[in-house]
């Protein structure tokens, strides 16, 4: 399960462990227009521990979803779409 919320400076999304115990913490994504910060409570420690990556990283990660084991790096197409590269 998750949630869409949009914010005043950000869109936030928060998934939610449903599947069979033992469940993990809510994660909170909050997207920004400068970078998206991904935020987990830990019990063991008592504090919510924050992620923080930038639109590249982002876009990198978006495209390694669907891509097979290697190493790429993303150029962009002459209409500015990025193009993953082997």
């Amino acid at each position: 399960m998750f949630t869409i919320e949009h914010e005043f400076d950000c869109t936030v999304v928060t998934l939610v462990d449903d599947g069979q115990a033992p469940l993990q913490e809510d994660v909170a994504i909050n997207a920004f227009a400068e970078c998206v910060t991904v935020e987990q409570y830990d019990a063991r420690t008592d504090t919510v521990q924050k992620v923080t990556l930038s639109t590249a990283q982002i876009r990198d990660l978006a495209a390694a979803l669907n891509l097979p084991e290697g190493s790429y790096f993303i150029p962009k197409n002459p209409d500015g779409t990025p193009r993953p590269v082997r």
